[in-house]
């Protein structure tokens, strides 16, 4: 099976519909899908329902959807960094279904592992909690929280072979292996594909038979959230 696409538009060639629901991977601005966002961005779908850890910030990564309007729901743990996704949220322009990050990252992993849902202490007493089934384990409380599962999950790796082995360098790693799991079709853009058997089996962060489509997004600009800097001391 050829996994390889020429790039981002190919490879979500027939994926895309309005109304559809996107895992997307990355932490911020950080192992984010970019040149997949862009192609959707391009196209023109809309309605989306996106569960991603945040939205990035203004006018980069999910932010760029969020300015097309093209996003109807966020189901995402952080909103602290995107000044266009809370004022959309706040003017009642966007759904936001707000979700404690672990629990999110396992809401995922367990769609990806065809379990529809488990129970969490996370949350319990607070907003998250409200309309969700309680349950008592051991006399403690617990709240049901459901599986993710999307149309689409959009990741983005380090390093990957032409078979579609991934892997994910630090930070990126954190939700992009559970998102990537999630979807119905997962397709990757990588910083660099190397042939079989040039990874180490031992280092493989998600296996070849979750990942459809693979394009290669290089070369990357880095982009900070924030830039922090001081004066420089006089010698």
């Amino acid at each position: 099976m050829q996994k390889i696409y020429p790039d981002a538009e190919a490879a979500l060639e027939g994926l895309l519909f309005d109304g559809m629901t996107i895992c997307a991977g990355g932490f911020g601005l950080c192992g984010i899908p970019e040149r997949l966002i862009d192609a959707i961005q391009k196209s023109g779908v809309k309605d989306l329902t996106i569960a991603s850890n945040n939205a990035g910030i203004d006018n980069e990564g999910l932010g760029k959807l969020l300015r097309s309007r093209q996003v109807k729901k966020m189901i995402s743990s952080y909103v602290g960094e995107n000044k266009e996704f809370e004022r959309q949220y706040l003017a009642g322009e966007l759904e936001v279904e707000f979700c404690p990050q672990g629990t999110l990252a396992e809401r995922c992993r367990a769609g990806g592992a065809g379990i529809p849902g488990f129970y969490t202490k996370t949350g319990v007493g607070t907003v998250v909690a409200e309309g969700k089934e309680h349950k008592e384990f051991d006399g403690e409380t617990y709240i049901l929280e459901r599986g993710i599962r999307a149309d689409l999950s959009i990741v983005k790796g380090w390093k990957a072979d032409e078979s579609g082995n991934l892997v994910f360098r630090k930070t990126a790693r954190n939700f992009n292996q559970p998102m990537a799991t999630a979807g119905r079709i997962c397709v990757a853009e990588v910083e660099e594909i190397v042939p079989v058997g040039s990874l180490d089996p031992d280092c493989i962060h998600l296996p070849s038979i979750y990942v459809k489509r693979l394009i290669l997004g290089a070369p990357y600009d880095k982009k900070i959230e924030f830039r922090t800097t001081r004066q420089r001391e006089a010698a």
